[in-house]
């Protein structure tokens, strides 16, 4: 019989999403004087805002609350004893297009009307070409260890944070331009990003949103004729490619490597500093006066980290670059880059081909999530007593287990099983298996598991099912459909119905496989966003049967071009 560390080691994904979204709220912190003078402003029930020129955000508690370098011009340089330093987006040089906007983060979190975004003021300030009342644009310094490694100063080298914003809900989010130009983190980089890097972080930002996974958000992507220059695969095939920015939002973009680079650098009180404000801000269940209070953050980023690599497993997620300084303190998902959603399940799946080692495979997501926590412990080690080290020490050694009963209670979800009985693990376990050892794909085998009623699934009928065709032949399918419908039956308060409904609320039929994204960018780079409009839309809801996304393909099995696929480092 399995035990549940034998379905950590072949699951390193499975798919469960729970809605409605859970969005860390203990970490998220509201400005109340911030939003009392917004409200002064708005009344609750009035319309969205109808022009830019409404929009206000601030700068000023990030200014304050810390050293800026102030130092004139984009050039790259090495930075100390900051957090931030001013720099001023570079504008995307014209024609612009407004390729893909969200809705729901414009009107939902931002309050304007989305009618907005089809205006040039709106363009021009979600392309880096105008700046808003109270903004001072800021790029942020970091570090991080970049594939096992120590990596130095790093920092957004393309990104500029635009402020914070406090909506009608009392919200707070911090704005930020992703492509928009040099900063002093810019290293040997222009600044720039490309159509398709930037159609791929829109797009699967939104939809992890709303497969219920813990993510930044995505407001608007604009692209424009500016050519940049790109080698994609790094073989010396340098090819022109068009510019683009993408408008993101989180509530804190603060990330491990934010952390490390003032530990490494021996800067204690600036580390201390900014310990201390995103705990104010972020953590506010932690009294700021409780002397173990860096302990606490610690926990909690532990106990979040492994909530959130279980949830990128739920779904057949893999990162690709799982650096510390592409992992939130807020453990949200941020930056994404050459990601993947896995097909065939296959613990050994590499979305990124730059990964030469597969150090970021998809089965090695939840050890690489403890590596990294290790780091984080390292970097706060100069703000810990011995006492406190060996207490911090003793709390990420309990991550294991909080993954794995994660990993256990989304596994059970999506196989819709309710209580717990002795051998779900090792029902669990077997099916995974299976799925290996048939390359049957990930998420459709869940999802048509779902959709079949215990009757259907005992006489084998699976018209029109392809992943369970493919599931079924397996020698063994037949001993584990037994098992499986007798642990269902033992579940006599529930109707069939029920069972299905709950299991396809959180299997979805349609997640972003790289093949969609590709046809999207394909297009996108003739001008064409209509397959980008198609593809936000139906992964808004992705759990929902939708004639569009069956028409388009989107459930149905793979094309073979799809295997030729590749998406690296480059973008």
């Amino acid at each position: 019989m399995c035990s549940i560390h034998t379905v950590l080691v072949l699951s390193v994904l499975v798919l469960v999403s729970f809605t409605p979204v859970q969005v860390l709220e203990f970490c998220h912190s509201q400005d109340m004087k911030a939003s009392n003078t917004f409200k002064s402003r708005w009344n609750m029930s009035s319309n969205l805002m109808q022009d830019l020129d409404q929009f206000r955000v601030s700068c000023t508690k990030l200014i304050e609350s810390f050293p800026i370098d102030e130092l004139d011009g984009n050039f790259v340089r090495n930075v100390k004893n900051c957090i931030f330093s001013k720099s001023i987006p570079t504008p995307l040089k014209g024609p612009l297009r407004l390729a893909a906007v969200s809705k729901d983060v414009i009107e939902g979190i931002l309050d304007f009307n989305v009618a907005v975004t089809q205006s040039d003021d709106f363009l021009n300030y979600a392309s880096g070409g105008r700046l808003v009342p109270g903004c001072e644009p800021l790029a942020h310094r970091y570090g991080g260890h970049q594939f096992g490694y120590w990596a130095g100063q790093l920092g957004d080298g393309r990104a500029h944070s635009l402020g914070q914003y406090t909506n009608r809900k009392g919200e707070v989010w911090e704005l930020q331009l992703k492509g928009s130009g040099k900063t002093p983190y810019s290293r040997s980089g222009d600044g720039r990003a490309v159509i398709r890097s930037s159609v791929r972080e829109f797009l699967c930002s939104e939809a992890m949103f709303s497969l219920g996974v813990q993510t930044s958000r995505a407001a608007s992507l604009i692209v424009s004729d500016e050519p940049v220059f790109r080698d994609q695969f790094y073989n010396g095939k340098v090819k022109t490619e068009r510019g683009a920015v993408v408008l993101r939002l989180a509530r804190s973009w603060f990330r491990i490597g934010s952390l490390e680079i003032l530990s490494q650098s021996g800067e204690v009180d600036l580390l201390r500093k900014l310990l201390n404000f995103v705990i104010d801000e972020h953590f506010t269940s932690i009294n700021s006066e409780d002397p173990e209070k860096y302990l606490v953050f610690y926990s909690h980023v532990v106990n979040e980290t492994a909530h959130l690599i279980a949830q990128w497993m739920s779904v057949g997620f893999a990162h690709g670059v799982c650096n510390t300084d592409n992992f939130s303190l807020l453990s949200i998902t941020i930056d994404y880059g050459p990601f993947g959603f896995m097909e065939a399940y296959n613990p050994e799946f590499v979305p990124n081909t730059s990964d030469d080692e597969g150090r970021y495979r998809i089965g090695a997501q939840a050890n690489v999530g403890l590596f990294n926590l290790e780091k984080l412990l390292m970097a706060l080690s100069p703000v810990l007593s011995k006492r406190q080290q060996k207490m911090a020490n003793t709390i990420l050694k309990g991550y294991v287990d909080i993954y794995q009963m994660r990993i256990h209670q989304l596994f059970k979800a999506k196989l819709g099983l309710l209580g717990e009985e002795v051998d779900d693990g090792y029902i669990i376990a077997f099916l995974l298996k299976m799925m290996e050892e048939t390359q049957s794909d990930f998420t459709m085998t869940f999802r048509q598991l779902s959709e079949l009623s215990a009757k259907r699934l005992h006489n084998r009928n699976f018209t029109q099912m392809w992943a369970l065709e493919d599931l079924s032949s397996h020698a063994l399918f037949s001993d584990w459909l037994s098992s499986y419908l007798l642990r269902l039956s033992k579940q006599e308060e529930e109707n069939e119905a029920g069972r299905r409904n709950r299991m396809k609320n959180v299997n979805p039929r349609y997640v972003l496989r790289n093949w969609m994204a590709e046809s999207a960018i394909r297009k996108a780079e003739m001008d064409d966003f209509s397959e980008v409009e198609l593809l936000h839309h139906i992964l808004s809801s992705p759990f929902v049967t939708q004639e569009t996304a069956e028409e388009a393909g989107y459930a149905a099995r793979p094309p073979q071009w799809a295997r030729m696929l590749k998406v690296s480092c480059s973008s």
